[in-house]
């Protein structure tokens, strides 16, 4: 009998450390009420901004209304679900820093705030105990809760070893900006709103790195030469308009003062454009080649060049 429970022991050590490490969730809500004696909580309305390694992600909003509790872990369903394998080249292989700034509706609004994180595996372990029967893909799982008043900020540090390597990774931190740097940034902002023209070959170099933009799709439908046609055009700011944000890292984040770094100049041209599937198209492409937001890094020349 003692074989055969260590056969099982080896058998299960053998498959963990086997496993490899494919993604990491985080999910997060703010709430009031009780999950550890209720079946449902409440959750607090307002805005969660995400940031991975002091760059911003993403923002959501997030709405009033009841959530269940789940399992006997007392899990609170999530307002905001992040599957960061899905966050692109802001994650480093190796140690990196989630941040969620929680901004209620009701600024004197006092609630408490679960954050969840687990590691998702490559291989499904099974575990028994207690004569209970478990079947996971996950590891590594943890759970903080915080009471706040008003804002509230909330941190995490994980490992993603499955995350791609890009040069500016190892690069040196940016801790400072020149006059000559800032202006530097604000014609490189310019020169990419101006390669929207014919024949669009700046924007489908910029595209060509992006998993989820098919660019030869794009360049049969000719769906950039519509909205050209239609008369869309990108606006970029002037260079005193242009926001800097220094993240510790070797990237740099640029946006408007007063919003979005790229827009339209005419919103109303867009909806000239003809064909539904075309101006689909050219929405999606658009968007992905003048971003709300640019992140650029110093090249080995010593000049600036966007990353994404």
């Amino acid at each position: 009998m003692r074989k055969a429970i260590l056969a099982v022991l080896v058998c299960l050590g053998s498959s963990l450390a086997s496993a490899a490490v494919i993604n990491v969730e985080f999910k997060f809500t703010p709430f009031v009420g009780d999950p550890q004696k209720n079946e449902q909580v409440t959750t607090v309305a307002g805005k969660a901004r995400l940031y991975i390694n002091n760059i911003f992600f993403a923002e959501q909003e997030v709405r009033k209304g009841t959530v269940p509790v789940l399992f006997e872990a007392r899990e609170i369903a999530p307002a905001v679900w992040l599957p960061v394998a899905s966050a692109g080249p802001a994650v480093r292989k190796g140690r990196n820093t989630l941040r969620i700034d929680f901004e209620p509706a009701d600024a004197q609004a006092s609630y408490r705030a679960q954050l969840r994180w687990a590691e998702v595996n490559d291989q499904v372990t099974e575990e028994r105990s207690g004569g209970q029967f478990r079947s996971t893909n996950q590891s590594g799982e943890g759970v903080e809760e915080k009471a706040a008043t008003g804002r509230l900020r909330i941190e995490r540090q994980f490992d993603a070893p499955f995350a791609s390597e890009h040069p500016w990774h190892r690069a040196a931190a940016v801790n400072s900006l020149s006059d000559a740097d800032r202006q530097e940034l604000a014609k490189l902002v310019k020169a990419r709103a101006d390669s929207f023209k014919p024949n669009f070959d700046g924007i489908y170099a910029a595209l060509q790195g992006n998993p989820q933009i098919r660019v030869d799709e794009i360049r049969k439908m000719k769906c950039l030469d519509k909205a050209w046609s239609a008369g869309v055009r990108i606006d970029a700011p002037a260079a005193d308009q242009l926001e800097v944000t220094l993240t510790g890292n070797a990237e740099v984040v640029l946006r408007r003062t007063n919003g979005d770094l790229f827009r339209p100049a005419d919103p109303a041209k867009f909806e000239r454009i003809k064909g539904e599937d075309a101006r689909a198209c050219a929405g999606l492409a658009l968007f992905a080649a003048f971003p709300p937001r640019m992140v650029v890094v110093r090249a080995t020349d010593g000049g600036w060049q966007a990353v994404y």
